[in-house]
């Protein structure tokens, strides 16, 4: 053995190659504000939530048979690949041939969805006499490109590719969709704020799991597949590929996937969200933690792996994940079928994470375990690993996330309205399912109130959830006896800043100090009085005989967070991992200030009008669906992620901005 490992050291290749693709982390704000650190307790709760729901249904052996079905249905749905997309021709070609002494790699080509061109290296062993054990090995992100020209992230993992082969397995090294020799993306909303990717239920995991069932199915094609004996392996982002291609399809008999899973504890309390690319995520509708998703892969043989000091998938979440995988293999009788490696050392796939694989594919694909005596080493050029000598002209993998996911239907005239109770359902459940119980309490308490000229501004605060503490203004006649309809403004962050300037005009003259009762307001915002904005609000008060409140949800004005664009980004990241978009729990804030209004206004039974413009519309439109007290609904065109609005899960595979438009129509104005 530590000849072997000797060996194996002089031959690897350099770690560096598998690191994850650049990070653009940003730290947290030296100078914290209070909705900084609500939002960090908001994040934790949350986060506590999910991982204590986490396989808490699953006490016996039973429960887990009853259950199991059910949690694959809802992660095939997770990874938009409900229902399948159409098992089409593969279209397999194979472009050339490579040899060595005792293996041939044969470069091809095939296609999981027509058009979309995965590149390959099958790894044989020349001598073999029956159906071989088979190896689908999933690439990591390592990055194998000269000149702009991208060789595949295969090129990179043929020393492992080979050392299958030269121990008795056929291999197929399927190249990623973000670095193959066709290039696409694995960042939409990581890096390019490509938010409509939730709106759509598209993650790119969907595809590099497609690739993988689709790899399966060429495999079990070829004569030298033994096709009952099937193993999956990878690492870091091919680790990932390998637990969702692993739980999806049973024709894989054995896995190893090594460091391509953790939980929601270090995706977020930890940051690794920051680092990671949405190719490690599903849609999270039905808010798992990621142990469930490992669970998936029980009973059949499961080696968990990973390094001590990887900076990408930490130590303490491996223990925390093993540990609920051993339980649900306990429960099952099946220990001897569950194993877990940690062997020191950063990111990588080392030796001896190596040899811990391909053991255990021997004992559970071979029923052997014989001595390892050769290394994994590389053996071909990157150039002479290409698959391609011109890159197809017709290929999608550049804009596969525009199709992969088919948008949903228009509805037909009327059919919104005919089916208005149905399709809220379904955007409660697959849109909004990590809102809070209906019924969670307000914890409302007045904040302030002051007069002038007969006209009082005054707030109460309360809460949308115990971590989010928001604020509600009310503008009205002193003299008014209750019973006028209430107008509530939802203030995007540039119409707070207009509210703020008309408000400055309302201070100058008052017995109470404006400025004192609205410090929070007014500290770091400097918007001069603008007493032509008040007064077009004292106008409105008196020509409608309404009372004015004004709303800002979380992210906005009082509740602002620090930083830029960048550390939005990685906000809005975590709200995803937990099964929320930022905009699908500013509906839910805008819901709690519907009901404050209620609250405040319990004996006269206000009615309730909501008025939006920018960034809000849409929240606001969905808000008022479910919110029967709505009378009227004034908003700008809708604005969806595209266009700077906001994103809400899954909501293109079913809705459209008319659909919600329609449904409101049917319950408002009457």
């Amino acid at each position: 053995m530590k000849r072997l490992l000797s060996s194996f050291a002089a031959a690897l290749f350099a770690v560096s190659l598998f690191a994850a693709e650049p990070m653009i982390f940003i730290p947290p704000t030296d100078s914290p504000s209070p909705a900084d650190e609500a939002l960090a307790d908001y994040f934790r709760n949350e986060t506590i939530t999910v991982a204590e729901n986490c396989l808490a249904d699953i006490k016996t052996a039973d429960d887990w048979k009853a259950h199991h079905g059910e949690y694959r249905v809802q992660l095939q749905e997770m990874l938009g690949l409900a229902p399948w997309p159409e098992w089409t021709d593969l279209k397999a070609v194979v472009t050339g041939k490579l040899e060595q002494e005792d293996f041939i790699v044969e470069k091809l080509h095939f296609q999981p969805v027509p058009k979309l061109y995965i590149t390959a290296a099958l790894y044989l062993p020349k001598k073999h006499d029956q159906p071989l054990p088979t190896i689908l090995l999933e690439s990591g992100h390592a990055r194998v490109i000269t000149n702009n020209i991208s060789y595949g992230n295969k090129a990179a993992y043929q020393h492992l590719g080979a050392w299958f082969a030269r121990n008795g397995y056929a291999c197929l090294n399927v190249d990623t969709l973000s670095l193959g020799e066709i290039r696409g993306d694995h960042v939409g909303t990581r890096d390019q704020g490509q938010w409509w990717w939730n709106s759509r239920g598209y993650t790119p995991a969907g595809v590099e799991a497609w690739i993988g069932i689709r790899a399966l199915d060429y495999l079990c094609s070829r004569p030298e597949v033994d096709t009952n004996r099937i193993g999956i392996c990878g690492h870091s982002g091919g680790g990932a590929y390998s637990w969702t291609v692993g739980a999806l399809d049973d024709r894989v008999k054995a896995a190893a996937p090594m460091a391509g899973l953790t939980d929601l504890q270090n995706q977020i309390f930890e940051n690794l969200v920051d680092s990671h690319c949405d190719c490690n995520f599903s849609i999270n509708t039905y808010r798992w933690d990621f142990p469930q998703l490992a669970a998936l892969f029980a009973p059949r043989p499961l080696l968990l792996g990973g390094t001590d000091k990887d900076r990408l998938f930490h130590l303490s979440g491996m223990n925390r994940l093993q540990q609920h995988l051993r339980r649900i293999y306990t429960l099952l009788g099946e220990t001897n079928k569950f194993g877990f490696v940690i062997t020191p050392g950063p990111h990588e796939w080392n030796v001896e994470g190596q040899v811990a694989v391909l053991r255990w594919f021997n004992r559970h694909l071979k029923g052997e375990d014989p001595p390892i005596e050769n290394a994994a080493k590389a053996f071909f050029t990157a150039q002479q690993l290409k698959v391609f000598n011109e890159l197809p002209v017709d290929a999608v993998n550049t804009n596969i996330q525009a199709s992969f996911v088919p948008a949903g239907k228009p509805l037909a005239a009327g059919e919104a309205k005919s089916k208005r109770e149905s399709l809220v359902a379904t955007l409660k459940q697959k849109s909004f399912n990590g809102w809070p119980a209906e019924d969670l309490p307000l914890d409302a308490k007045p904040a302030f109130s002051v007069e002038r000229d007969g006209v009082k501004l005054s707030a109460w605060d309360f809460t949308s959830r115990h971590e989010v503490p928001l604020r509600i203004y009310f503008l009205e006649y002193v003299s008014a006896n209750g019973g006028q309809p209430v107008l509530l403004h939802i203030l995007d962050q540039s119409a707070w800043t207009t509210w703020l300037a008309a408000f400055r005009a309302f201070g100058p003259g008052l017995h109470a100090d404006l400025s004192d009762a609205m410090a929070g307001e007014l500290r770091g915002a400097n918007p001069p009085a603008d007493a032509a904005a008040f007064e077009k609000l004292r106008r409105e008060l008196s020509d409608k005989n309404i009372t004015l409140a004004f709303f800002a949800p979380r992210g906005i004005g009082l509740n602002a967070w620090s930083g830029g664009e960048k550390r939005l980004t990685q906000i809005r990241r975590r709200f995803m991992l937990l099964g929320q978009t930022l905009a699908g729990m500013q509906v839910w804030d805008i819901r709690r200030a519907v009901q404050m209004i209620h609250f405040v206004r319990e004996g006269d039974k206000a009615k309730v009008e909501l008025r939006a413009a920018g960034a809000m519309s849409s929240q606001t439109q969905f808000a008022a669906l479910f919110e029967p007290s709505v009378r009227k609904l004034e908003v700008e065109t809708w604005r969806g992620p595209e266009t700077g609005g906001g994103d809400y899960l899954n909501f293109d595979k079913f809705l459209d901005a008319q659909a919600v438009a329609e449904l409101n129509a049917a319950i408002i104005g009457k």
